[in-house]
């Protein structure tokens, strides 16, 4: 007898139903990371149609997804001119990078308790690999590996709900944060913090590591700000220039997604 027939006539063979995100938060997931990554910049228009052929969906996900992503933060519903990347002025940076302080300062403190050593050990292969990017002077693969070793504290956590707020939060501010465009003092300073929290974390110290955590956020937002600032116009951090043109052209055909 086949192992997926019923056994009887009136009895059901039991299969799980494949199961896929519905479509609008598929679309909201991607734009997301686009934002994220600095692909869609803060002030940029979200022209409907172009995004949609271009996603491959109707406008409708897109316009559900529009919705669920102006609850995060990261667009702004304007009238008559539709979905447009939120923009960040310096004093917003100012109080996020305060909450992200405070969140990885605990994420670091639960993280010293309950990381398990395949998870440190894991931390330390990144970390040396960071610094052959530091030493190379390969400042994407740095900022992107850094990236990964504070999402993996976050997780070693082991607090679901601190790490669905956090990643609410760092999302809007992730291009700004890991921007490569610091000084090398900035890169140099945070290079330090890292030697320090991953001795730290190897050490299972809560305390040191919150202390090392708060002070590290504290350094990366004065560098970011220092970076970010000749570029804001009256104390905001406005699209790059051919994005800016771009979002101004007042067309339905302009490319937003390469």
């Amino acid at each position: 007898m086949d192992p997926a027939e019923p056994k009887s006539r009136g009895t059901r063979a039991e299969i799980a139903r494949i199961r896929r995100k519905p479509l609008p938060d598929e679309v909201a997931a991607r734009l997301r990371q686009l934002i994220s990554d600095g692909n869609l910049r803060p002030g940029t228009r979200m022209y409907e149609k172009p995004l949609s052929e271009q996603l491959g969906v109707s406008r409708t996900p897109l316009r559900e997804a529009f919705k669920v992503l102006a609850t995060e933060g990261l667009l702004e519903i304007v009238p008559h001119r539709g979905a447009i990347i939120a923009t960040l002025t310096l004093r917003d940076l100012d109080h996020m990078f305060t909450v992200l302080g405070a969140l990885e300062a605990l994420a670091g403190e639960l993280a010293c308790s309950n990381i398990s050593e395949g998870a440190l050990e894991e931390i330390r292969v990144l970390h040396e690999k960071m610094f052959k990017c530091h030493a190379a002077r390969k400042r994407v693969e740095y900022f992107r590996i850094n990236q990964s070793i504070h999402e993996r504290i976050i997780d070693a956590a082991g607090n679901p709900v601190l790490s669905s707020v956090y990643a609410s939060l760092s999302g809007r501010i992730r291009h700004a944060r890991y921007t490569p465009a610091i000084s090398d003092a900035a890169w140099a300073q945070g290079a330090k913090d890292h030697e320090m929290i991953l001795a730290a974390l190897v050490a299972r110290d809560s305390g040191r590591l919150n202390r090392i955590l708060t002070d590290h956020l504290r350094h990366k937002r004065d560098g970011v700000k220092a970076a970010l600032a000749p570029r804001a116009g009256k104390d905001w951090l406005s699209p790059e220039p051919a994005l800016a043109a771009e979002s101004s052209r007042g067309s339905e055909s302009a490319p937003l997604l390469r």
